[in-house]
């Protein structure tokens, strides 16, 4: 039995010293080296003098297509590994990689009337893969007389075994339906934006339980948006599988991609580094070229107006985060270190355990909500207290000195009505994530979501902790009202019950929050729905002061944090824990 592993624990090595991300030979090489002779005789019509495959390519490209072709059990009719997975920067010719393996595939195909797929996102993205397909045909007598092409249909058919290889977009009324033995993915990153996406790709890849020659490969550049969706969910895998975490030898992942030490570094905007996600540099890829366009990208100046997010994302494959922004909220840059180590562990688990966790640890809690109508978020935050003081070296004209100081521990959860996903297609498998990694709760026309929230806030109130609750004082009457329910058990004479300022009122909280992140005075609990809507926030200056607002309108939500804020607002009057008294009294 022949035996191999996916993983490739050494990559970080490899792939500076430009050596091959796949750690083993093909394991049927008579399979990868016939394969690959087809492969490399195939012209790339759209380079000057067009070359073949065998000419205008570096090693990476033979490595991969020998491991696809080469995974092939010719006599059980078997492949051993049946699904790949290739993360490449830009321009180095991914779609005519793709479209270079899949006519090898209906070339080298035995079966008759099989359906081989290029699945795109876009028409756009479609025709990327088509047209080199097709012009490779073209500038070939002899595959020219054994393949037929419809541009009309933007299929080739073999005339001999009538396997025909179709290119479909996703968002064309075309199905790929269930019968497709061979499927390449394109660009992934932009199927992790679509809320079906999950389901389109189930419905594509379904043939290869009856097709157990066929394989399933993924090739895509980096999102320039934090990961989401199927992309994020392959993407994770992929890393895994890479990294030893998961053993799937059917699952060969070969991601070019930055070490973790180099992207802490920036080493990534060296020029000399350039290389490391770009393996076909020196043909396809220039060097020069993409110094010129980050220079552009940096001054603002460039012509096709990409962003420095954009460039690094797309030809260095830098994963989108939270600090890449002109105009971010400062804290963002310090809201990763900012997880507290041992809450956030519980919290990966269980978010709600990480709740009960944090109220352990702290003296007094502030709870801050905030939230629109049906088609936004309701954010709520649990600002705890310790009670313990942790000494903090802080300056004051330029005389350093210590002070002691109590951190804030900060949980948070968001609701959503299910009509969002719809309204808000371009998040909506986002949102998904979130409601997946137990962050975010989707709700019917029940609307559950303030029952929930009512109950967290009474649960901090039995606990004898809460020191008040901090919301946007617009649109508050539901809200009022189910606060002045009988089993809150109003009683007090204290408002507990806070309307915080908005807009540049809320500036003191902004500016202490980032500060403490800073310091190490605020911890949280980590997750994935923070750190996206911390990235969503953007700062904009007033004549006197700034405010907190999206960075882009629309699909781009902020409550949770801002609901942050809201807690921090009444956390900075320093509260003592009380029981609820005189909810229906605003403090504006």
């Amino acid at each position: 039995m022949t035996e191999w592993s996916t993983a490739c624990l050494d990559w970080r090595e490899r792939i500076v010293a430009k050596r091959s991300l796949i750690p083993f030979d093909p394991l049927f090489p008579d399979e990868a080296e016939a394969a690959l002779s087809v492969f490399k005789s195939l012209r790339i019509v759209d380079v000057a003098g067009q070359p073949t495959f065998g000419e205008a390519c570096e090693e990476y490209v033979f490595d991969f297509v020998r491991a696809i072709f080469g995974a092939y059990d010719h006599e059980s009719a078997t492949r051993l590994i049946e699904e790949f997975f290739l993360l490449i920067s830009k321009k180095n010719i991914k779609s005519t990689l793709a479209a270079g393996i899949m006519l090898t595939a209906l070339i080298r195909n035995w079966r008759h009337s099989q359906e081989l797929v290029i699945l795109a996102p876009t028409r756009e993205v479609a025709d990327n893969s088509y047209k080199p397909a097709a012009a490779m045909v073209r500038a070939d007598e002899e595959l020219s007389d054994l393949l037929h092409i419809r541009d009309d249909l933007k299929q080739i058919t073999h005339r001999l075994t009538n396997a025909v290889l179709k290119v479909i977009s996703a968002d064309s009324t075309t199905s790929a339906g269930k019968k497709a033995g061979f499927i390449l993915v394109e660009e992934l990153w932009l199927f992790g934006q679509k809320a079906n996406a999950a389901a389109m790709l189930q419905e594509a890849t379904g043939g290869l339980i009856s097709r157990p020659e066929g394989f399933v490969i993924y090739i895509t550049t980096q999102s320039d948006k934090p990961p989401a969706g199927v992309f994020k969910e392959k993407m994770d895998y992929a890393r895994d599988v890479r990294d030893g975490k998961i053993v799937d030898p059917r699952f060969l992942p070969v991601l070019y991609e930055f070490p973790e030490e180099m992207v802490k570094s920036k080493a990534y905007l060296e020029p000399a580094n350039f290389y490391v996600t770009n393996p076909n540099m020196g043909r396809s890829v220039r060097q020069d070229w993409l110094e010129r366009k980050l220079a552009a990208v940096l001054s603002g100046q460039d012509e096709e107006g990409d962003t420095i997010q954009t460039f690094l994302a797309k030809h260095l494959n830098i994963e989108i985060g939270m600090n890449l922004r002109a105009n971010r909220w400062p804290g963002a840059d310090h809201w990763t270190k900012g997880r507290h180590p041992e809450l956030a562990e519980i919290y990966e688990r269980s978010p709600f355990d990480a709740l009960y966790a944090l109220l352990d640890r702290v003296e007094c809690a502030t709870i801050g909500g905030d939230g629109g109508g049906l088609d936004d978020l309701w954010g709520l935050t649990i600002l705890g207290r310790e009670p313990a003081e942790i000494e903090v070296e802080i300056e004051i004209a330029g005389r350093k000195s210590v002070q002691k100081m109590k951190r804030w521990l900060s949980w948070s959860h968001a609701w959503c009505h299910e009509g969002v996903l719809i309204r808000r297609k371009s998040i909506a498998s986002k949102l998904r994530d979130f409601e997946k990694a137990g962050e975010l709760t989707i709700v019917g026309d029940e609307l559950s979501d303030l029952g929930s929230i009512i109950e967290l806030i009474k649960l901090v109130k039995e606990r004898q902790l809460l020191g008040g609750v901090g919301v946007d004082p617009a649109g508050l009457g539901e809200f009022v009202d189910a606060l002045a329910a009988p089993d809150i058990d109003v009683t007090d004479d204290n408002a507990l019950l806070r309307g915080v300022p908005q807009g540049f009122g809320m500036m003191n909280a902004i500016k202490t929050t980032e500060r403490r992140l800073a310091k190490g005075l605020l911890q949280h609990c980590g997750g994935l729905l923070m750190p996206w809507c911390v990235s969503n926030l953007k700062i904009e200056p007033t004549a006197t002061a700034i405010r907190a607002t999206k960075q882009v309108a629309g699909d781009n939500k902020i409550d949770p944090a801002m609901s942050l804020f809201d807690a921090a607002t009444v956390m900075l009057t320093n509260p003592e824990p009380a029981g609820f008294v005189d909810v229906m009294a605003m403090v504006a």
